[in-house]
């Protein structure tokens, strides 16, 4: 393939189609010149290294899946936001295997401030308002939310649930009620937990109704 055209952003799309063909550690700069038929050299004008190449290719997956979630999340609240939410995240891991992975890649926190993971942030605390949760709760959910997620998609991507039944398109949604439920009726702080003064987080809705 000829050189002509070559760009940064080309560059950064066929790595991102590389990462779901052939997984995204084996995505460099050489990989990317053997598929354009290029001297590595050539492309060095464009990208300054394969890190370059994997930071691009984490953001413009990050950019993606901001994009597909607030599409699903647009009019929703609750459980039902919390499911779109979730099944986006879901939908483009199988759709996406390596720009999923390329998501999760550390960025310099520089890159990361100015990236679409800030979007990602907002996107969950704006669902877990939904569940009356504030500081420091709202914290604590975000990591559990992003531990079951991510948990769950990785290890069904790598076949551990494929031994047995229910079928993991079964247990999905039984994990999605069980995080509504516990949302809906999160636990009071621990005993010396420190919770900043002027919270509601000790009385939870769900909990005293």
């Amino acid at each position: 393939m000829a050189r002509a055209g070559l760009t940064a952003e080309r560059l950064t799309q066929a790595g991102a189609e590389m990462a779901d063909e052939v997984g995204f550690d084996k995505v460099t700069v050489a990989a990317l010149a053997r598929h354009f038929g290029v001297k590595d050299a050539s492309l060095y004008s464009h990208l300054k290294s394969s890190q370059d190449l994997k930071t691009r290719i984490a953001l413009l997956a990050l950019a993606e899946l901001a994009d597909r979630v607030a599409a699903a999340l647009a009019g929703r609240a609750g459980k039902d936001a919390l499911e779109a939410f979730a099944n986006a995240y879901r939908d483009y891991a199988r759709e996406h295997p390596g720009r999923y992975t390329a998501a999760r890649l550390r960025l310099d926190p520089e890159v990361a401030a100015a990236s679409a993971g800030v979007r990602h942030a907002r996107m969950t605390r704006a669902i877990l308002r939904g569940y009356d949760l504030t500081e420091p709760d709202q914290t604590h959910a975000v990591r559990l939310l992003g531990s079951v997620f991510h948990g769950y998609i990785s290890l069904e991507s790598g076949g551990s649930f494929s031994h047995s039944a229910p079928g993991t398109d079964e247990t999905w949604p039984r994990v999605l009620d069980a995080l509504d439920a516990l949302l809906r009726n999160w636990p009071a702080p621990r005993p010396g937990e420190n919770v900043p003064a002027g919270s509601d987080t000790p009385i939870r809705k769900g909990n005293d109704e």
